[in-house]
């Protein structure tokens, strides 16, 4: 029997991966008929696969269907997808796409970020002081906090580049300053993340820890920025690219092993890697990483599955709606508040400063690796997890309903002088 289970299991995990991919394609259809980004439809779908299977074939069969054997392999596949996507979205991070004038954007990386940070640190005290221990968890206060700060205060910049190209807004002013700050506050995210990770051991050895994790995958992902800095490299791209990409994908995945092996999650090496790969206009490593963060692309559904299965399965009967809505109204709050009062601040007209808070408001994919992230880290429970999630879909399918039939480059306010000496604005988004 064991032997038959052991021939047996290759096909289950075939006929499982093929399954969620299949789910995620169906969530990318239906969430385009509804005129929504593809990612909503598809983490959706992914994530509700599970928890609906459960209720309709009951706990044994469930067991049956996806065993702990085929899902353990599942969630290799999964973090492998993440790790590989999330190397190709951390290398967009380092050059800021052009344009945004140099007092407009930190205005509005300041307003954007600060305000819903104090929405997440709001919503911490809130879990912590109603005494749910099923939402706060039993992490330590500093790394709880924090870690629903930065939840709270992401932009996803992969969802957010697609919408302002589906409406013809990348190369407004709005667009691109939105994009800007997006990227910027994500830069920034990525580092609370780290610290709020490394207090969540509670002690000083937790702490050792991650600064060993960082200090190493920091020297490997230095190493390899050397390396594609080398002319021999160079010829390696150009003469083998598939190669090329498969051992840039081979560096990611062991430095994302590393660091977590020495106390950080995986997508922190990820990062590290992303950031270390030259960027930037002039740099030809740019194919190879579309080429690692495709493939990393085409394997996330698998993560949204396995999410789906093993934090939220079970999850939403004991989420009281109190929380979710509390989640969703402070998230909305903090990012459109924030966005609206640094697109003012900045220089922009009225509904220029709307726009420009409704894209603030886009979380997506990003958001998820960072709940993934906490999670993983023992920080965020799975019911605050799920309160997050819904907040994340949220506030994403919202974006485009709030933007409006009429948000076109035609449409979009230029942004006022915020002084009186006018600045030349440089380049394009990509």
């Amino acid at each position: 029997m064991v032997v038959l289970e052991s021939l047996l299991r290759p096909a289950h995990v075939a006929a499982a991966l093929v399954t969620a991919l299949l789910l995620a394609r169906a969530g990318r259809v239906a969430a385009r008929r509804l005129r929504q980004p593809e990612v909503v439809g598809e983490v959706t779908v992914g994530l509700l696969a599970g928890p609906v299977v459960l209720a309709l074939a009951g706990r044994e069969r469930f067991g049956a269907i996806l065993p702990d054997a085929v899902l353990d392999v599942l969630e290799l596949i999964g973090q492998v997808g993440l790790v590989l996507y999330l190397t190709g979205l951390t290398h967009k991070l380092g050059p800021v796409p052009g344009g945004s004038r140099r007092r407009s954007l930190p205005i509005l990386v300041v307003c954007a970020f600060v305000l819903p940070l104090g929405a997440g640190l709001l919503l911490a005290a809130i879990v912590s002081a109603a005494g749910d221990t099923a939402a706060r968890g039993s992490a330590p206060a500093p790394a709880f906090a924090l870690m629903v700060a930065v939840a709270m205060s992401i932009t996803a910049v992969p969802v957010l580049s697609r919408i302002l190209g589906d409406r013809g807004l990348g190369n407004s002013a709005e667009g691109r300053l939105a994009l800007s700050a997006a990227i910027a506050m994500d830069g920034l995210g990525w580092v609370l993340l780290v610290l709020a990770i490394g207090l969540g051991a509670g002690d000083y050895s937790g702490l050792v820890g991650a600064s060993t994790a960082l200090v190493v995958g920091g020297a490997c992902a230095g190493t390899l920025r050397l390396v594609l800095r080398t002319s021999h490299a160079g010829r390696v791209r150009e003469r083998m690219p598939r190669v090329t990409a498969v051992l840039l994908g081979c560096a990611a995945l062991g430095t994302a092993l590393v660091t977590e092996h020495l106390g950080m999650t995986a997508v922190v090496g990820a990062a590290m890697v992303g950031l270390a790969i030259p960027a930037g206009a002039l740099s030809p490593w740019g194919p190879t990483v579309a080429s690692v963060a495709g493939t990393g692309r085409g394997l996330t559904p698998v993560f949204f599955v396995v999410t789906g299965v093993t934090v939220l399965t079970g999850t939403f009967s004991s989420v009281p709606w109190t929380l979710i809505a509390l989640t969703v109204g402070l998230g909305c709050a903090g990012k459109l508040l924030g966005g609206y009062l640094g697109g003012r601040l900045a220089g922009s007209s009225p509904a220029g400063a709307r726009r420009i808070a409704v894209l603030m408001n886009t979380r997506g994919l990003t958001e998820l690796i960072v709940l993934e992230a906490g999670h993983r880290a023992g920080i965020l429970p799975a019911p605050l997890v799920l309160a997050l999630v819904v907040m994340a879909l949220v506030t994403t399918a919202m974006t485009g309903p709030l933007l409006g039939p009429g948000a076109d480059p035609a449409g979009a306010a230029p942004l006022r002088p915020a002084s009186p000496q006018p600045v030349v604005t440089e380049g394009s988004t990509q």
